[in-house]
């Protein structure tokens, strides 16, 4: 007769009940969040003021250089003079055009660089005029009036200016109407500069994927924004003074830190973040386009004749988001 065996029952232990007070903590998961790496390299790379030696080696090297060039061409055009007269002459006539068209740039590049001091010194008089005072808002009122005289686009906004300026008797209310008046169609201009600049530098630093290409890509563009920039406003800036902009613009925004990702690009970045998870290089370019935005914020600062007061200074993520508007895919 065979045994029966009965089941062999194993208590386990009771399971504990999870609640939020004993539930493990869910570990982080870092995201690489694109930075901006091309503007940051390129604001760091101009902001870096170069040594006493190495602008004395620079300084040296390009006078030698200037020098050898110079006895070259002498010896050149003097040696063709002793074997054929008159091809020694024209060629004479081309060194004489050449030197002819140098002082010409750089009586431009001075004529440039004193147009945009007479801006900064138009800033300074206006900041100042801000204490109600009425002779020196109208004073300044009435510089700001001669700077713009001549400009086909503000003749409506002149004309405007001038019948209402006279019921006006407070002086910051007066500087408020003129900001309102001549301002407002200058700053819709150049807030068009600075996206139509923001997104060329977001568009090719999310195609292009060559090395330091969107570096130089965000110089090429922060250069011509800057310079449109004051151009707009009146400053007419050349090659040496759009370069002396762009530094100011980019020195101010290191001093203060405003290079990087701030609590006024959370919108673009988090977009960016949203984009990298498709494509990295996407994500790169929709925060270098957000820092070119800042960029030409700062330079509207710089080159603006009248600080922001009545009408509000741009903001960085309205600007991104008009000049990224149907560039990226929403979906």
């Amino acid at each position: 007769m065979t045994k029966k065996t009965a089941p062999v029952v194993i208590e386990m232990e009771e399971a504990p009940t999870l609640t939020p007070a004993n539930a493990p903590v869910v570990p982080e998961i870092e995201v690489d969040m694109p930075k901006g790496q091309a503007v940051q390299t390129l604001a760091l790379l101009t902001a870096r003021r170069p040594s006493f030696l190495w602008r004395l080696f620079w300084g040296v090297l390009l006078a030698l250089l200037g020098a050898m060039i110079s006895i070259a061409a002498w010896d050149f055009a003097v040696g063709l003079l002793g074997r054929n007269l008159w091809l020694g002459r024209i060629v004479l006539g081309g060194f004489g055009l050449f030197i002819f068209a140098a002082l010409g740039l750089a009586l431009r590049e001075w004529l440039s660089l004193a147009r945009l001091r007479k801006v900064d010194g138009l800033r300074s008089l206006i900041e100042g005029a801000f204490t109600g005072d009425l002779a020196a808002a109208r004073d300044a009122n009435a510089r700001l009036k001669r700077f713009y005289r001549g400009r086909e686009d503000l003749r409506w906004a002149l004309d405007n200016l001038a019948a209402l300026e006279g019921d006006i008797l407070d002086g910051d209310a007066l500087l408020a109407t003129v900001e309102r008046t001549l301002m407002a169609p200058l700053d819709s201009a150049a807030r068009r500069e600075v996206e139509a600049s923001a997104r060329q530098v977001a568009s090719i630093t999310a195609i292009v994927p060559l090395a330091l290409a969107d570096v130089v890509v965000a110089l090429t563009a922060n250069l011509r924004m800057v310079r449109r920039i004051a151009e707009i406003y009146g400053g007419r800036a050349g090659a040496f003074g759009s370069w002396r902009l762009l530094k100011t613009v980019l020195l101010h925004l290191v001093a203060t830190g405003a290079v990087a990702v701030g609590d006024d690009l959370i919108g673009s970045v988090l977009g960016g973040g949203l984009v990298s998870k498709i494509s990295r290089r996407f994500g790169e370019g929709v925060v270098n386009g957000a820092l070119t935005a800042r960029v030409g914020v700062a330079a509207m600062e710089v080159c603006r004749p009248m600080p922001f007061r009545a009408l509000k200074r741009p903001k960085v993520t309205l600007l991104v988001k008009n000049a990224l508007a149907g560039l990226f895919s929403r979906g």
